[in-house]
């Protein structure tokens, strides 16, 4: 696939500020201006109250960590069969039991972890969401791998009495505490949401059990930032997170160029660094370049979703060099065309997607991305999971 010469990248020195608007190619709405910076006392007790929860889960005491941390009606959205999930004894019970009895040694490995205050730009700026899907407040994002041996089954999938690897994505609503605690001192917030993906895709092909046919990129243990500096802790510099924002709507507003026809109409390698990496989940794969990753995921993409829109996002943050954004769907289309084996069925459907973005201050550099293709199957009138079920 050819790609023309890249056109002037974005120039982002570290002490430059976003413009405050910014049009995209082909007429596409402009950037507003950077959000308010959150309070930074706030976003330090976002951050401490979810890493503390995350270090707990997995682990022995789960269960407890699960009331201490969540609201009593906390609402947990999880990747297909999972679904919905209402409270602490449920989320234990549905989800993180049946998961630990099948990796009874099971650990999570984190490579991505950031905070921060969202509210949609206004209507007609790239990135608006409507009302009624964004989830404006306190938010903290991770991502990695739960790793342990596969002893018993899970969701069907059968064990191999080996380690295995399985990706997550997770976004956590987090709300201060309204009082102080009995000592005086600000009291702990409590999650209120979260938004989980599991690659499930991926875990099966590592049993052996493939669910799809094979992914046009690379399947692989996929890495955390080539840097080693996902983990972000401690409190960062909010121009940095400012600029990572921008560069991420910059090159949204750039994909409104496309003409229909020709990828290459989108400009995308003026944002993209010429050895990118995009981190697709199973069924998709990895891919390195941006005609790596047209080849691998977009021409097929936008084959079989021709009418494809935004949606609207939950939620979306930004620290330092980093960006995370998901969508409950994120994304909906007419499927059109085929897709992972599936032929057209011209159903409409909706993706439940999750994003993460790095770049190098001033280009994008790597993509860490999530999709619930069981969920999305499902819709095309194949149950993924089905199999693996009738076998158990």
């Amino acid at each position: 696939m050819s790609i023309p010469p890249p056109a002037a990248t974005p120039q982002m020195p570290a002490s430059a500020q976003p413009s405050p608007r910014v049009s995209g190619d082909g007429g596409a709405p402009p950037i507003a201006p950077p959000q308010p910076r959150p309070d930074p006392a706030l976003l330090a007790r976002c951050k401490a109250d979810v890493w503390r929860l995350l270090q707990a889960t997995p682990g022995p005491d789960t269960a407890a960590a699960l009331h201490a941390a969540l609201a009593p009606d906390a609402q947990w959205h999880v990747a297909h069969p999972f679904n919905n999930l209402q409270g602490a004894q449920a989320i234990h019970q549905r989800l993180w039991a049946p998961l630990q009895r099948a990796l009874p040694d099971l650990e999570r490995r984190t490579d991505l972890f950031l905070a921060g205050h969202w509210a949609s730009p206004p209507e007609g700026f790239v990135g608006h969401s409507p009302a009624a899907v964004r989830g404006e407040g306190w938010w903290a994002s991770a991502h990695g791998h739960y790793v342990g041996t596969f002893k018993q089954p899970w969701l069907g999938i059968p064990p191999t009495g080996e380690p295995v690897a399985l990706r997550f994505g997770e976004f956590y609503r987090w709300e201060p505490a309204d009082e102080p605690g009995r000592d005086g001192q600000q009291g702990r917030g409590r999650i209120t949401e979260a938004r989980v993906l599991l690659d499930v895709v991926d875990l099966a092909r590592q049993a052996g059990r493939p669910l799809l046919p094979p992914s046009r990129g690379l399947d692989w243990l996929v890495p955390g930032p080539g840097p080693h500096d996902g983990l972000l802790l401690d409190a960062v510099d909010p121009a940095a997170g400012e600029r990572s924002m921008h560069l991420v709507l910059s090159m949204i507003a750039g994909l409104f160029a496309f003409d229909g026809k020709n990828l290459d109409s989108m400009g995308m390698p003026r944002f993209w660094h010429p050895q990118m990496m995009w981190y697709g989940p199973g069924g998709i794969g990895t891919a390195r370049g941006v005609s790596g990753f047209q080849r691998h995921h977009q021409a097929p993409f936008l084959h079989a979703f021709p009418d494809r829109r935004g949606n609207g996002h939950r939620a979306r943050v930004a620290e330092g060099p980093y960006v995370a954004s998901t969508g409950w769907p994120s994304v909906v289309a007419t499927h059109a065309g085929d897709y992972l084996g599936v032929p057209a069925t011209g159903r409409r459907i909706g993706m439940r997607v999750m994003d993460w973005w790095r770049h190098d201050g001033q280009l994008l550099t790597e993509n860490w991305v999530l999709i619930d293709l069981p969920h999305l199957m499902l819709q095309m009138d194949v149950d993924l999971l089905a199999p693996l079920q009738a076998d158990a």
